[in-house]
C-alpha cells in the first residue's frame, strides 16, 4: 500500500511532546510568523453549563503549501473541580497537495507547548535582556511549561508560582525544583508581581487578578490564559500603563482582555503597538527602554498550531507511515 493512501496515523502525547522541545519549537514559531499562512478567524461555539459557567468549542483551521490543519478544542473552565484539565484538543494534519488526512496528533500537547512557546517568543522581543525573576500565575498544563519556555529566551534563575489554589502552586513548585529550578510558592500575589521581571498569567480567570498599579517599571506582563470575551486576567490600569502587543489582531475581536478596556475608553484599537508577526518580520519595534512596561496578549493562533504539527510530522509522522507502508 502506498503511504499516500494509508489511513491517518495517530501520534500520541508522548511522541508529540518529544518533538516539541522549546529550543526547536520557538525558532519554528518565529519562522512561521515571519513567513505566514492562511488563517481564517476561528469558530467559537459557547455552551452554557448547569453550574453557571460557559464551556467553549473552538475550531481552528490553517493552511500553507505543505499542510492543511484543523484543531478542535473543548474548554470546560470548571473541570478543575473534577480533577480534570480545563482544555482538551486534537489536531488533524492533512497533505497540502491532496487534502489527504495523514495524522491525528495529540492537540493538548500542541496547544500547551505552542502557547508557552508563543509567550516566550513574545518575551524574546519584549522582556528586558537581563530579566531573571519570573512569576507564573496559574499551575495547570500550560503554566507548568512557562518556566522552561522563558528559560529558552531569557536568563531566568528564580521562579515564583501563584495560584488561587495554593496546593496547585505547591505541586508546580515541587516539579520545577526536581528539574533544578529555584522555585517557590508566592502566597501574596501583589508582592510577587512587584518583585518580578516577567509576569506570565496562564489561568482561566473570568475577572482580573493582576492590577496595573502593582507593576514596577520595566516589567513584562504576559497574558496567555484568557481567550474569550468573558475572560480577563488583568485590569484596565494594566493597559493604561503598558505598551500593548498581541499575538494576532484577532485578539481585538475575541478577548475580553482588550474588548473591555476599549469599551471603557482606556485604550483604542490603534494603540496596539504591534503583532507577533510584525515583530518577527522587523516591521514593528519591541521594547523601547528598560523602564517601559510591556504587555503581550495572546489568544492563540492556528498558525502556531500548524507550525508545531509540522515539527511533529517531520519527526514521527512521515517516518512512521513510510516504515509501515513502504513503496
Amino acid at each position: 500500500m502506498n503511504p499516500a493512501t494509508a489511513s491517518p496515523i495517530v501520534i500520541d502525547a508522548a511522541r508529540t511532546r518529544a518533538s516539541l522541545p522549546f529550543d526547536r519549537l520557538i525558532p519554528a514559531l518565529r519562522e512561521a510568523f515571519t513567513v505566514g499562512a492562511d488563517v481564517p478567524l476561528r469558530h467559537h461555539h459557547f455552551m452554557p453549563q448547569p453550574d453557571g459557567s460557559t464551556a467553549t468549542i473552538l475550531i481552528m483551521p490553517a493552511w500553507q503549501r505543505a499542510f492543511v490543519g484543523i484543531k478542535i478544542v473543548t474548554i470546560f473552565p470548571e473541570n478543575g473541580k473534577k480533577a480534570l484539565p480545563g482544555l482538551f484538543s486534537s489536531y488533524l494534519l492533512c497533505d497540502g497537495d491532496t487534502g489527504q488526512h495523514v495524522a491525528l496528533i495529540d492537540g493538548n500537547e500542541i496547544t500547551s507547548r505552542r502557547t508557552a512557546g508563543i509567550a516566550a517568543l513574545g518575551g524574546a522581543f519584549l522582556a528586558r535582556e537581563n530579566a531573571r525573576k519570573l512569576l507564573i500565575a496559574g499551575s495547570g498544563r500550560i503554566a507548568s511549561l512557562v518556566a522552561d519556555a522563558f528559560r529558552a529566551v531569557r536568563p531566568i534563575d528564580k521562579v515564583a508560582v501563584w495560584n488561587v489554589n495554593e496546593a496547585g502552586a505547591a505541586r508546580l513548585v515541587f516539579d520545577l525544583r526536581t528539574k533544578g529550578i529555584d522555585a517557590s510558592v508566592a502566597p501574596d500575589l501583589e508582592r510577587a508581581v512587584g518583585e518580578a521581571d516577567i509576569v506570565s498569567c496562564a489561568t482561566l480567570a473570568a475577572k482580573p487578578i493582576i492590577k496595573g498599579a502593582w507593576l514596577k517599571p520595566g516589567t513584562h506582563l504576559d497574558l496567555i490564559g484568557s481567550f474569550t470575551p468573558f475572560m480577563r486576567e488583568a485590569d484596565d490600569e494594566v493597559f493604561r500603563r503598558g505598551r500593548v502587543y498581541v499575538d494576532t489582531y484577532d485578539a481585538l475581536k475575541e478577548s475580553g482582555e482588550l474588548l473591555d478596556p476599549i469599551r471603557n475608553d482606556v485604550i483604542a484599537a490603534d494603540d496596539i503597538a504591534g503583532s507577533l508577526a510584525e515583530l518577527c518580520r522587523g516591521e514593528r519595534k519591541g521594547r523601547g527602554s528598560d523602564r517601559e512596561i510591556t504587555v503581550f496578549k495572546a489568544v492563540g493562533n492556528a498558525l502556531s498550531d500548524i507550525a508545531a504539527a509540522g515539527l511533529v510530522w517531520k519527526d514521527f509522522g512521515r517516518a512512521t507511515l513510510e516504515s509501515e507502508w513502504p513503496d
